[in-house]
């Protein structure tokens, strides 16, 4: 796995292979922060990554400009492997959560410019999360939310759904807050 864009462009890093993320693939990822680089502007980014696993969008965030990163990531082996990455990557502003990401939206008090969810494609919730983060007002005003998932889903008919991106079995649906 590589960091695609920012400060830390080509910086690989390895996931070890006993934890039990299942990692947005490079081109995927490469595909969306195309479409994010022509809608946000990511120096100073307030960011929410839930469903952390690797850290991978969150480094990527950092490594373009995001000064105040939360990850929330429930399996301890996976959050040791991101506090080292951060740790060796430098970067600084991150907030890491280790907890369910359903008890955590709960308890959410902040309201973030953008927030990425990379959920098990086999959640039984998964449908439950843009009703969570628009119920909250999780976003700020012009706010992107973006939630990974497989054809199965299909959040088109949603008030704040804008557009998706396909990459095969891989689908990032892009919902916005009104302004």
């Amino acid at each position: 796995m590589r960091i695609i864009g920012g400060i830390h462009k080509g910086r690989k890093f390895h996931p070890p292979a006993n934890i039990p993320a299942r990692p947005t693939t490079d081109i995927a990822k490469e595909g969306m922060f195309n479409t994010l680089n022509n809608m946000l502007d990511f120096e100073g980014l307030k960011t929410l990554d839930i469903f952390g696993g690797t850290g991978s969008i969150s480094y990527e965030l950092a490594s373009r400009g995001a000064t105040d990163l939360t990850l929330v990531e429930r399996d301890r082996r996976t959050v040791g492997f991101i506090q080292n990455e951060i740790k060796t990557l430098g970067f600084e502003n991150f907030k890491i959560f280790p907890m369910d990401v359903f008890k955590f939206l709960d308890q959410c008090r902040d309201r973030y410019q953008f927030i990425y969810a990379g959920p098990p494609y086999a959640l039984k919730e998964i449908d439950a999360i843009p009703v969570i983060i628009f119920e909250k007002q999780l976003l700020e005003p012009n706010g992107i939310f973006i939630l990974e998932h497989t054809p199965r889903n299909n959040y088109e008919q949603h008030p704040h759904f804008e557009k998706v991106k396909n990459y095969g079995t891989t689908l990032f649906s892009f919902f916005r807050q009104p302004a």
